[in-house]
């Protein structure tokens, strides 16, 4: 899956002589640069919009990871907070006999 569409790709040679200015400014206006050294891509000059909006989809992929995760390994038992209590030797009564950090 290529995350960046279109994308011109130049050498590190000419990237260096369209300056650091030059290729800001492209992508600015839009243009997502990789910069290769032998062929083999090293690095990509996008714009802030682009970076967010890369970010964003990730963030939405690692989401989306979770709850299909969750939803295959679902077996539809639920634990209430008492049970959970219980297996640490606990019960609501002894939690709130507990002193405070405080004290």
């Amino acid at each position: 899956m290529a995350v960046l569409h279109d994308a011109t790709e130049l050498t590190v040679t000419e990237a260096a002589q369209r300056g650091v200015a030059r290729l800001v400014a492209d992508a600015e206006q839009g243009a997502d640069l990789v910069v290769t050294r032998r062929h083999q891509p090293i690095a990509a000059v996008v714009s802030m919009r682009r970076l967010n909006e890369l970010e964003e989809a990730a963030a939405d992929l690692r989401d989306l990871a979770l709850v299909l995760v969750r939803a295959a390994t679902d077996t539809g038992r639920r634990t209430s907070m008492d049970e959970v209590l219980s297996a640490f030797g606990h019960t609501r009564e002894s939690l709130a006999a507990l002193p405070d950090d405080d004290e």
